[in-house]
């Protein structure tokens, strides 16, 4: 077994992810030795963002979430969180803007 190098500590989450993203975790972590962790009462890291929209927009979603009975906020993120699986899945729609390339 080859001997692990140890993981720094780090300033921040920003820290910590920047390293993860470059670093080889099979260098730090023996992951023969991983176990499945069920974590039920884990929550995303969320950030808010200010996105603008048009009004009329934002009177369909509010009706569409309505007829849900859900927030308009969370519907919001059911259609994107279907749009991007689908976008990394390669089925969008060919006319689309989001496959279109810009110069």
């Amino acid at each position: 077994m080859k001997r692990l190098k140890k993981i720094p500590k780090f300033k921040d989450e920003d820290a910590e992810r920047d390293f993860w993203s470059k670093a080889d975790s099979t260098e730090y972590i023996d992951w023969s030795r991983a176990q499945k962790l069920v974590l039920p009462n884990f929550r995303l890291t969320l950030r808010t963002i200010s996105l603008r929209l048009p009004e009329s927009m934002i009177a369909e979603l509010k009706l569409l979430a309505n007829q849900r009975d859900v927030p308009y906020q969370s519907l919001l993120k059911v259609f994107l969180a279907e749009r991007i699986k689908q976008e990394r899945a390669g089925r969008s729609d060919e006319g689309s803007l989001s496959r279109r390339r810009t110069g």
